[in-house]
């Protein structure tokens, strides 16, 4: 018998979740699978990531587990609202061998058609973080056609000398950034730069 995991999820404290609790349960008495555990997040947006999410949490550490052999849930959207974090949660899935249903959209990754329709869902999150890219890079490029300045900037060169002076007479990291008001980061890079060019 397949040991399944129902995920419920609703996005306001003025939705339940069960009505998706009764459909799931009710395919699973069809299906012949046995409820392993309920998981829940109520009142919580699909937009908020795994750490904000305590019930998606808890699943996907069982998962880690192999406690059950499935996921069930109502529809995609309760699993995730964009398909990067989508992807990476059937990733999950997919890693330990845990089947995932979709009552809604009538995908099972079980069958042969619920697999093939994984494998698209990667090729179109690929297609995704590809667009992104390409977006970034003509923006980029385009802040240089305009002769914006990329990268950091140097800090102010009278706190770069006195950092430098601070460096000289032994102090460090810490103490120069105590001294400075000024964070650790700002002074290891001044330290790497080395002095100003004169």
């Amino acid at each position: 018998m397949k040991r399944v995991a129902i995920y419920l999820r609703v996005s306001t404290s003025k939705q339940d979740t069960e009505n998706q609790l009764r459909e799931l349960s009710a395919v699973a008495d069809r299906s012949g699978w046995e409820i392993w555990k309920v998981y829940e997040d109520a009142g919580i947006s699909g937009a908020k990531g795994r750490d904000k999410r305590p019930g998606l949490d808890a699943m996907l550490k069982a998962v880690n587990a192999r406690e059950f052999d499935m996921v069930a849930a109502w529809s995609v959207d309760r699993l995730g609202r964009s398909l990067t974090d989508l992807l990476s949660i059937l990733q999950s899935l997919h890693e330990k061998g845990v089947d995932l249903f979709l009552h809604q959209q009538g995908l099972d990754t079980s069958t042969t058609a619920g697999k093939a329709m994984f494998q698209m869902l990667g090729v179109f999150a690929e297609f995704e973080r590809g667009i992104i890219r390409e977006r970034v890079n003509a923006g980029l490029a385009r802040a240089r056609a305009k002769g914006t300045k990329l990268g950091r900037r140097r800090t102010d060169a009278a706190v770069e000398a006195r950092i430098l002076e601070l460096k000289a007479s032994g102090d460090g990291i810490l103490k120069i950034g105590r001294k400075l008001g000024i964070g650790t980061s700002v002074v290891q890079r001044v330290f790497k730069q080395g002095p100003l060019p004169t």
